[in-house]
């Protein structure tokens, strides 16, 4: 039995923070974990700025309600859960997640969330597990799913590396040539074809 697991944010969905970036104006709030692999870093040095310039956690979902899932990302989707079992690994927040999700017909989801103060601000980011993308992958692996897994970013390697079979989608030039064993496409067609190939394995 196989199940799909795969990054939301640059994969079927823009990256949230960049859209964020845009919004506010704050350029360096564009930084994602393909330039930060140290996902904890990352939260916390964002934490920062929104605390810096007043901005709330409703000013984040504000931006977020208007996002739309990319292109053909939905018609994928619907296409890959009709094969195959299907859960999106994200290191996105439950408070930033439901909007988007249902544009996507409620894919399952597992991801963190977020600690707010009383005025709204997020103070703290509560990560479901370490490293939960990879030890997700391996618990179902531990009740008997084979995985294929497929993400954009640093924080995918190891749930694409520790399964049966891994993808990298519309990913970084860094990340293709550092990992070049590992297949990469940017067309949803190419990785649709792709996993239909590792199902028949």
């Amino acid at each position: 039995m196989y199940i799909t697991c795969l990054d939301m944010e640059g994969v079927i969905t823009p990256e949230i923070w960049i859209e964020f970036s845009k919004v506010s104006g704050i350029p360096e709030l564009s930084r994602t974990t393909r330039d930060e692999p140290d996902y904890d870093k990352l939260m916390n040095w964002r934490i920062a700025i929104l605390k810096e310039h007043k901005l709330t956690l409703k000013d984040i979902q504000n931006t977020i309600a208007k996002i739309d899932p990319l292109p053909g990302a939905k018609e994928f989707l619907d296409e890959l859960r009709s094969i195959c079992q299907t859960v999106v690994l994200s290191d996105t927040f439950e408070e930033f997640a439901g909007p988007i999700l249902k544009k996507l017909g409620m894919p399952t989801i597992f991801c963190n969330s977020l600690e707010t103060d009383k005025d709204g601000f997020i103070v703290k980011h509560k990560m479901r597990c370490e490293k939960s993308k990879l030890t997700t992958v391996k618990a179902l692996q531990s009740i008997g799913f084979e995985t294929i897994a497929f993400g954009d970013s640093y924080n995918d390697l190891g749930m694409i590396q520790a399964s049966k079979a891994g993808f990298l989608f519309r990913t970084t030039d860094k990340i293709k040539n550092d990992y070049p064993n590992i297949p990469a496409f940017t067309e949803y067609s190419e990785l649709l074809a792709a996993i239909k190939d590792a199902l028949k394995k």
